[in-house]
């Protein structure tokens, strides 16, 4: 009877140990959902493939005529990438896409689609074209060109923000990024470069809208951050790409996705720069 009753005691113990185990590798693994805009090319296009390369399902939008080139091999490469049409400053085609992802949570969603110079001279599909500065100096400012960089880098995140909203406020982790930069600041020195007014302008106002936002929802416990990406080497950017302290698309984003899984409601409604320090602006 010793024998049997010690068996059974060694039995016992050895299930306590295996059980946990068990219950651990049956638990279903968490499948985080993000939205990122603009995700034809530079940032918007990194954040995509390294997000997909972490495993999530990523929701990547972009408002050319077709699939871009590069993101369709990104898709190619990873099967969670879902690629949408998405004119940002368009709340007809936010609301088409919105009922297409009814029900599904949204756990970051990025708004990083904006326009900074004068692209008129590109062709609609040219990545690496670099754009016209000169249209936002004073003197010879592109009004025009003033009420497209408005449209998609001011009224494009409010737009998509609040109609993806219940999608986030439906999700686990809760959180909305807009991608700003430092031209958003406005305690620079008064001495420091003149130009890109009307980029610089447009940035300023987004970091404004989006602490207000981050207000309207806080009661939701859905947070807001600006994230300034720094100087960054993209397709259009390539002549700089030397100048000292500039980072790489693939260097800023890793840094900015670090940040973005750090973030808490303490943070919500800051302007952060890449590695989550914070910014003044």
């Amino acid at each position: 009877m010793r024998n049997r009753s010690t068996s059974a005691r060694r039995l016992a113990a050895r299930l306590l140990c295996v059980l946990p185990a068990l219950f651990i590798v049956s638990m279903p693994v968490r499948a985080e959902t993000v939205l990122v805009t603009g995700a034809n090319s530079g940032i918007g296009l990194e954040f995509t493939r390294q997000y997909a390369a972490k495993g999530w399902t990523v929701i990547a939008t972009h408002r050319r005529s077709s699939n871009p080139k590069l993101l369709l091999e990104v898709a190619g490469k990873y099967d969670k990438v879902r690629i949408e049409h998405l004119d940002v400053t368009s709340p007809d085609e936010a609301n088409a896409l919105a009922g297409r992802l009814a029900n599904v949570p949204i756990d970051v969603l990025i708004n990083n689609a904006g326009v900074y110079n004068d692209r008129s001279g590109c062709a609609p599909e040219d990545e690496e074209c670099p754009g016209d500065w000169s249209s936002q100096n004073f003197g010879s400012l592109k009004f025009a060109l003033y009420d497209t960089i408005l449209a998609v880098n001011v009224k494009g995140p409010l737009i998509v923000t609040q109609t993806f909203y219940p999608n986030v406020k439906a999700s686990r982790l809760k959180k909305i990024v807009a991608i700003s930069s430092s031209n958003a600041s406005l305690t620079g020195d008064v001495n420091q470069s003149a130009g890109i007014m009307l980029y610089r302008a447009s940035k300023a106002a987004l970091n404004r809208e989006m602490q207000i936002v981050a207000r309207s929802v806080r009661a939701d416990g859905v947070s807001v951050v600006m994230l300034n990406p720094g100087a960054t080497v993209t397709e259009r950017q390539k002549n700089p790409r030397n100048f000292p302290g500039m980072l790489t698309s693939a260097q800023t984003v890793q840094h900015m996705i670090d940040t973005i899984d750090r973030t808490t409601m303490k943070e919500t409604g800051q302007f952060l720069r890449y590695d989550g320090k914070t910014e003044p602006w």
